[in-house]
């Protein structure tokens, strides 16, 4: 019978910088948000955000440990080769093959805080439909242009393979994974929980729209195009108190436009409500 490895944590809020911490509370969020909103796969996967003041660290969940179990304080720093820089103390450790993606983003994109992988049902489905994402709703309308491709080549263990995926992301912040699932990066935690959430919503609007087998209405590639646009200039910027309004947290900083930031401190609070141990 498998031992049952505890989950406490002592906190590590005094042993790292008061930026590091204010990351790692965004981030435990994150996983909690996005098991909340049903786009986890058991303990598999990862979120990584980069550690502020440190470009090559990075911050990433416990292998083995489900996402609504995640805390700032469980979540172990390493470097992009997957080296161990702080370890908590719990008996959890880091899934280095699987960070094989994570890394290889982080290498290259370094305007990428944050870096998002999924392996749902619906993004899975999409990413194996010959079409990809289809511009068949306002939501997937908003990554026409803007998402990239990356084929299968097999469980994401060679780190040869890291060359072509950031070759094929280019400066995009969307990918569909063929045959695998979607991946997001952005400039903050929020703006990446902002790109999975609706990318996944585009994925599940297009499932739901094929299973109904009738005719499909595509609207014109010029309409496609204007509403990809207009929705990708709808950004958010932080004033010069460096916040949209007084409760915006962590994860706004000064300067940061785009998706996302406005929706976080409510997602925040609603995250407090239901159970507010993410920030230990």
């Amino acid at each position: 019978m498998a031992r049952v490895l505890p989950l406490n944590s002592r906190s590590l809020r005094e042993k790292v910088s008061a930026e590091e911490w204010a990351r790692r509370v965004d981030l435990a969020a994150c996983y909690r948000l996005v098991a909340l909103y049903g786009m986890t796969d058991l303990v598999y996967n990862h979120i990584t955000a980069r550690v502020p003041g440190a470009d090559d660290h990075v911050l990433i969940n416990p292998y083995g440990m489900l996402y609504d179990e995640i805390t700032a304080s469980s979540l172990i720093k390493i470097d992009l080769e997957g080296n161990t820089i702080l370890q908590p103390d719990h008996d959890y450790s880091v899934n280095a093959a699987g960070y094989v993606i994570h890394s290889a983003v982080h290498s290259v994109r370094h305007d990428a805080e944050c870096v998002i992988h999924t392996h749902t049902r619906a993004g899975t489905a999409v990413s194996a439909l010959a079409e990809g994402l289809m511009p068949l709703s306002q939501t997937a309308m908003r990554f026409a242009g803007h998402v990239a491709y990356h084929e299968y080549e097999g469980p994401a263990f060679n780190r040869g393979e890291r060359e072509r995926l950031v070759a094929d992301l280019g400066d995009k912040n969307a990918m569909i994974l063929r045959n695998h699932g979607l991946l997001v990066c952005a400039p903050s935690i929020p703006q990446a929980f902002n790109l999975i959430y609706w990318l996944e919503q585009a994925c599940k609007i297009q499932i739901d729209i094929l299973s109904c087998n009738r005719p499909l209405h595509v609207p014109s590639k010029d309409v496609v195009e204007g509403t990809s646009d207009a929705l990708s200039g709808m950004e958010i910027t932080l004033d010069n108190e460096g916040s949209t309004n007084p409760h915006v947290q962590s994860g706004a900083q000064k300067g940061q436009t785009g998706y996302g930031l406005l929706e976080w401190p409510a997602l925040r609070r609603r995250l407090d409500r239901l159970d507010p141990s993410y920030a230990d």
